[in-house]
């Protein structure tokens, strides 16, 4: 076994023992590992007596973070979810003025479409195109345009 792949291993050992100490127990069905990086060995963990579920993307407070660090997955996500959201204000409100669809879009909306940004960096165009795709929908909502 290489040496890199013990240390990784005795880490994860002493990580459960001190969990064990202070009583802040892992519940190992909820854990799971994420494989990066191209020299990855694709090593089994096991954490009490279990073995850790490898997957190929996870979802960490609201953000998508995938196997190869590409944010499509969290784009592609965050722009359904706004679609959702305006599709239920479209069918919710009668009235579609400006005064009313402003402030929706603004605490509703915006907020799914902010989160995370710092990790998926819309810079590419296809990244500005979708969000512009979602601005443009609730433009048109205001008044019926």
């Amino acid at each position: 076994m290489d040496e890199d792949v013990r240390a990784l291993q005795f880490d994860m050992c002493n990580l459960v023992e001190w969990s064990k100490e202070w009583q802040i127990l892992f519940n190992s069905d909820k854990c799971r590992v994420v494989h990066m990086g191209y020299n990855n060995k694709l090593v089994e963990y096991h954490m009490n007596d279990v073995q850790l579920e490898c997957v190929s993307d996870e979802k960490d407070l609201g953000v998508i973070i995938s196997e190869d660090l590409q944010c499509e997955k969290q784009r592609s996500e965050a722009v359904k979810k706004e679609n959702r959201i305006l599709g239920m204000i479209k069918r919710s409100f009668i009235d579609r003025s400006k005064e009313t669809i402003i402030p929706l879009y603004k605490s509703l909306v915006r907020p799914h479409l902010e989160y995370g940004c710092q990790i998926w960096s819309p810079y590419y165009k296809q990244d500005i195109k979708l969000i512009e795709g979602v601005q443009r929908r609730a433009t048109k909502l205001v008044a019926g345009f």
